[in-house]
């Protein structure tokens, strides 16, 4: 019966081993979800502009947003702060922009329109954000000219 006794564990120790290392890896899990990556940062790029413009006159701004991943859930916002001069900037032909106010962007690729109302150069700052706390800053100067 000893015998017997020995060559039942012996041919069970196996078994038991492939189930204590399956129960290890499982319970080692601490989450029941595979973790999916959706928050992907981002790049601003901008088509050079003009660096001069009259008092009245208006810039087109070119400006694409280039996402390091691909999430459909990503959603992407806009404001502007200019610290010289005094100027307009809207999307297409939306209501200008309220300085500081947030703004959703429909499309990765748009076009901002920059209008002077000064005489002096003008500086403004354009931040682009996303819903995940990414965020980028893309800074212009414009020199004051006569016509």
């Amino acid at each position: 019966m000893k015998t017997f006794f020995n060559k039942f564990t012996i041919g069970l120790l196996p078994l038991i081993l492939a189930v204590l290392i399956s129960s290890v890896t499982l319970l080692s899990c601490d989450k029941g979800e595979l973790e999916i990556q959706n928050d992907f940062p981002f790049e601003v790029k901008v088509m050079p502009i003009s660096k001069d413009i009259a008092n009245g006159d208006t810039v087109e701004i070119r400006l694409t947003i280039q996402p390091a991943g691909n999430y459909t859930g990503t959603q992407y916002f806009i404001r502007y702060f200019q610290f010289d001069g005094q100027g307009t900037l809207r999307y297409y032909n939306e209501p200008p922009y309220q300085p500081n106010d947030l703004y959703g962007i429909p499309t990765a690729q748009f076009r901002l329109y920059y209008t002077s109302n000064s005489t002096v150069s003008q500086s403004f700052e354009v931040w682009i954000s996303d819903n995940f706390g990414n965020e980028k800053q893309v800074s212009f100067e414009l020199n004051s000219i006569n016509r």
